[in-house]
């Protein structure tokens, strides 16, 4: 072989080998995108993009309770009587589906200093000390105003009130009855903070002659700025169940009184709770 064809096959040779060479590095740079694959698909499902939305909709049950206690006071729609949960409280909800324990006594029942159309130091005179230190407010300013007023019921126990609510049945039926008396643990006066009053002459008590009087007047003007309602307002018999009782007054505190009467509300209104019918 002639030194012409010798560098003739150096050449070939050196071009075969870089060719070699280059396809061997083409691989390499192939294989790390297919193993870079692996960590986009971990990444894909990432355990950081999950929990993202669970933390956004664990706020969203909070806003469930503030709707719970409206609807946990609403009564079966069966019409059967439920007890109440806190019969101490100065707002508790008591009417002919929500009742007091039977065993339930008031622990601070005292005898507010106003006159009453009986002589008797007995039960009725009694209300509970936020309600009783309310109530001579109520008639001090009442004297102010030239309005006398004496008191007619206060506080009933459970005996008393099963009592009294048997001798009107025999009275008048219990349909009938049922329309101005309570089912015993379903009156308000059970509570000690209601309370039955009148004029001082003693005419009209607990009548309905009561209303249009000017004692009667007075009372709708005033009550809530001692923390006073009138519970059984007029036209409002289908919702709270009584006939109108200008003299029955139930204490809830000032601020709860004035915006029930500032909206003309009953109590089963102000707790959205279904009307009353019987």
């Amino acid at each position: 072989m002639n030194n012409k064809s010798k560098y003739t096959l150096a050449i070939l040779l050196a071009l075969f080998i870089a060719t070699g060479c280059s396809r061997g590095e083409v691989t390499p740079s192939g294989s790390p995108t297919a193993t870079a694959t692996p960590p986009v698909s971990l990444g894909s499902p990432t355990p950081s993009s999950n929990p993202s939305p669970s933390p956004l909709t664990t706020p969203k049950p909070s806003t469930v309770p503030t709707a719970s206690p409206s609807t946990s006071a609403v009564p079966p729609k069966s019409g059967a009587i439920q007890v109440v949960a806190k019969p101490e409280s100065i707002t508790v909800l008591v009417n002919k589906q929500n009742s007091l324990p039977s065993s339930y006594e008031p622990t601070d029942l005292v005898y507010p200093d106003i006159p009453f159309i009986f002589a008797e130091k007995n039960e009725k005179r009694k209300m509970r000390k936020a309600a009783a230190s309310a109530i001579e407010k109520l008639f001090a300013g009442a004297d102010k105003d030239g309005i006398h007023l004496s008191g007619v019921s206060a506080y009933r126990s459970y005996a008393t009130q099963k009592s009294l609510f048997q001798r009107y049945v025999l009275k008048d039926g219990e349909e009938k009855a049922k329309m101005y008396s309570a089912v015993p643990g379903t009156s308000e006066h059970e509570t000690g903070l209601a309370i039955d009053v009148t004029g001082s002459d003693g005419k009209c008590a607990a009548e309905d002659c009561f209303a249009g009087t000017k004692e009667a007047k007075w009372l709708e003007a005033h009550v809530a700025e001692y923390g006073f309602i009138i519970r059984y307002p007029k036209g409002k018999t289908t919702i709270t169940g009584y006939q109108y009782e200008p003299w029955h007054i139930r204490y809830v505190g000032i601020d709860v009184a004035k915006e029930m009467v500032d909206k003309s509300l009953t109590m089963e209104e102000y707790y959205n709770a279904v009307p009353v019918t019987k």
